[in-house]
């Protein structure tokens, strides 16, 4: 079978050979660093579910290519219902976990390349499509995670990529052999990229003639001879590595993103998916955020831990019989379930491309990603208004347990008098992480930056609408004429 057990996924990150740096060293061990480690936690949970039972229809799909049970995460969606399927695997995950879980950029590029490497060969009449579904079938039945891996440095945005000062600010061919090509240059902001097996890169914009060398998608072992790692800090990150857990907030899980170095490195033919054929990196870039921003249904499922965190704080502090309270409760509920209306909208409303592979509606996941760039800010600020200011004047755990100070802080922290002290402390910290700390990244920043900025979505809002059909119905209603 190629499904992976969390014990066997971990054990296969143990054979991997990666060069991670972190605080200027190199990390020696990167399954056990306390740091990484709830990130690669989050990660094997979509394994865990995937063996039982009760989430055998979401996590699993039958593998189009071999018939197979396979995790959904390596699954090229069938129909709509897959679609939907998606949507609501990732509100589960974010739910389970309270943090981004890391395996969506992967299978959102895979299915775009499912895509594009077709349309390219019916265009082209070359090979891609071919050795793309080889490498998906690889992928599938060794049920590996993939880092999609497509924003570029970009260094001056005013200049295309090959007007920059230094032209590695883009990742791109430097050398074609016999056998391959060695590429130069790096990715950055990759989410869950120490906790996968393979890398695959993708262009990061619509390229033109003059920048063919960068217009590239190729996979790769993730511990290819020359790529670096180099880990990004996150807010409260070094709270990991104290003794106690009480002040992590989330005890298991958590997001890590990375700055991926590509030096010289060699990619086969075989593992190549494009070569400066410019004229597809756009549909590629469209078609794979159009999807990611679809993914974005996690929000919902962390939203849904912030809201009981937000409901049980309430309740320790004996406030949530407040009228205002619960109308801000419900104010809660009611954003998050409107974001996920957007990700189901647009999966109902997806179709079937040339190649097999079904897609979203990309208006409306675009318009659905417009909301999480809004919706969770507010629902994070309501949940820090009702949790108070104690949510981040809190001492240590180490005054909690001190046998100076810790009498004390048992004391005047107390809530409601049947709620330990050490519990209303503990949701608190929750609802720190998950607003200030380091699940933040994963449910605020990346909510606004991640699957592109907020104009991006914009502007394919605009590209999208038919602004003239709309235009048309009106004028007909109020007898308006143009012949």
């Amino acid at each position: 079978m190629p499904l992976k057990t969390p014990e066997e996924y971990i054990n296969s990150l143990k054979k991997l050979n990666l060069v991670v740096y972190m605080f200027g060293k190199r990390v020696e061990n990167v399954v056990e660093n306390p740091i990484i480690k709830p990130s690669m936690n989050a990660v094997a949970m979509t394994y865990k579910l995937a063996q039982q039972p009760e989430y055998e229809d979401l996590m699993t799909a039958k593998s189009h290519l071999t018939g197979h049970k396979v995790n959904r995460f390596t699954h090229i969606h069938q129909s709509t219902g897959d679609l939907v399927k998606k949507s609501k695997m990732g509100r589960l995950l974010g739910s389970q976990t309270g943090c981004c879980f890391q395996r969506c950029v992967g299978m959102d590029a895979l299915n775009a390349l499912s895509m594009v490497t077709y349309d390219m060969d019916k265009k082209h009449n070359t090979q891609y499509n071919k050795r793309f579904l080889t490498y998906l079938e690889y992928v599938q039945e060794n049920d590996l995670v993939c880092d999609g891996a497509m924003t570029d440095p970009k260094g001056d945005r005013s200049l295309a990529p090959h007007q920059q000062e230094d032209p590695d600010m883009f990742l791109r061919v430097v050398e074609e052999k016999k056998d391959g090509i060695i590429v130069r240059g790096a990715k950055a902001h990759q989410t869950g990229a120490v906790n996968s097996h393979e890398i695959i890169v993708m262009p990061t914009m619509t390229m033109r003639e003059a920048d063919k060398d960068y217009a590239l998608s190729f996979a790769l072992p993730s511990d290819t001879k020359g790529i670096t790692y180099i880990m990004g800090r996150q807010s409260c990150d070094t709270r990991k590595l104290e003794e106690g857990k009480m002040d992590q907030g989330n005890l298991m899980f958590g997001g890590h993103e990375a700055l991926v170095i590509f030096e010289d490195v060699f990619v086969p033919w075989d593992r190549i998916f494009m070569y400066k054929e410019y004229d597809f990196s756009g549909q590629l870039v469209e078609q794979f955020a159009s999807y990611h921003r679809q993914s974005y249904a996690c929000k919902v499922g962390v939203g849904d831990v912030l809201i009981g965190a937000t409901q049980t704080i309430a309740e320790y502090n004996g406030a949530e019989k407040a009228s205002h309270v619960k109308d801000k409760i419900i104010e809660m509920n009611h954003l998050n379930e409107t974001l996920f209306c957007g990700c189901i909208a647009c999966a109902s409303e997806g179709h079937k491309e040339p190649s097999g592979t079904f897609y979203v509606n990309a208006l409306l996941a675009n318009v659905h990603k417009q909301n999480i760039t809004r919706f969770p800010y507010q629902i994070a600020r309501i949940a820090q208004d009702i949790a108070g200011g104690l949510m981040v004047t809190l001492p240590s755990e180490q005054d909690f347990k001190s046998e100076l100070t810790g009498k004390w802080v048992q004391k005047y922290l107390k809530g409601k008098k049947d709620v330990s002290t050490e519990n209303r402390v503990r949701i608190l910290r929750l609802i720190e992480n998950l607003t200030l700390g380091t699940a933040a990244v994963g449910y605020l920043t990346e909510s606004m930056h991640g699957a592109g900025s907020p104009q991006a979505q914009r502007i394919m809002i605009s590209r999208q609408v038919n602004i003239k059909e709309k235009q048309k119905v009106a004028k007909k209603l109020c007898g308006i004429d143009e012949k």
